[in-house]
């Protein structure tokens, strides 16, 4: 059984670790405000769900160390994970030409040479940008 004054010691830590209020640490793992408010006060045990959001959202974060004070924080472990398809397409200006550089790299394979005629970006704010060849 998890002794909950440990685990809400051990949650502080992380938090304090990433420089995170109760409120920007919700926010990053996809829970209401309240439950982290609820949790830190005692009034409510974690759920699966809410532990597996925190792994998630944390990786350095080790599901043993947090339920138990066994292990290490920040795990080393664990090591980063290779840029998938869907973080390639959350990009911003600011970052695009280092996104476009790690694309792979494409060699023409249509024999009919076709080429790029226009890329769109559509931003999360309706705008969007249109890049022509």
């Amino acid at each position: 059984m998890i002794n909950m004054s440990d685990f809400i010691s051990r949650l502080q830590t992380v938090m304090e670790y990433y420089g995170e209020s109760a409120s920007s640490f919700a926010e990053n793992i996809g829970v209401q405000r309240s439950s982290i408010s609820h949790i830190l006060s005692g009034r409510n045990k974690p759920s699966l769900d809410f532990i597996l959001k925190i792994l998630s959202s944390y990786p350095e974060v080790d599901l043993y160390w947090l339920f138990n004070g066994k292990g290490e924080f920040p795990s080393k472990t664990k090591t980063e994970t290779p840029q998938t398809e869907a973080d390639l397409f959350s990009v911003n200006e600011k970052n695009l030409k280092e996104t476009i550089e790690k694309l792979p790299k494409i060699e023409k394979q249509n024999p009919d040479d076709k080429a790029i005629e226009r890329i769109v970006i559509f931003y999360s704010d309706g705008t969007f940008k249109n890049f022509q060849n």
